[in-house]
């Protein structure tokens, strides 16, 4: 007896057997639930100034750790300088961006 539907292709058939998703989005969700948040930390004038020095030392090229406050955490990034816009107050490491203001420690 022929089959009404004719044969699946196998591209197809693999389709039948990949993972489903139903709740789009909830993975990321719950992980973002779980997330810490941090406060922000107040640096002293000591600190500020401290930090200033150091900003105005480094120059393009040079490689650097960076300790800043994101999105409710700190995060580190270790890289070469890729750009210093004293007018925008932003440190480019690589392809990320950094406020002046956000910086937490330089070394």
């Amino acid at each position: 007896m022929a089959s009404r539907y004719g044969k699946m292709s196998c591209a197809d058939r693999a389709k039948q057997f990949m993972p489903f998703d139903a709740l789009k989005g909830f993975r990321e969700a719950l992980a973002e639930k779980e997330r810490i948040v941090v406060a922000r930390r107040e640096l002293s004038e000591e600190q500020k100034s401290e930090l200033d020095l150091k900003l105005h030392q480094i120059k393009k090229k040079d490689i650097v750790v960076v300790e800043f406050f994101c999105n409710g955490e700190y995060a580190k990034v270790t890289g070469m300088v890729t750009g210093i816009d004293e007018i925008s107050r932003v440190l480019k490491i690589l392809d990320t961006s950094i406020d002046f203001d956000d910086i937490s420690d330089l070394h």
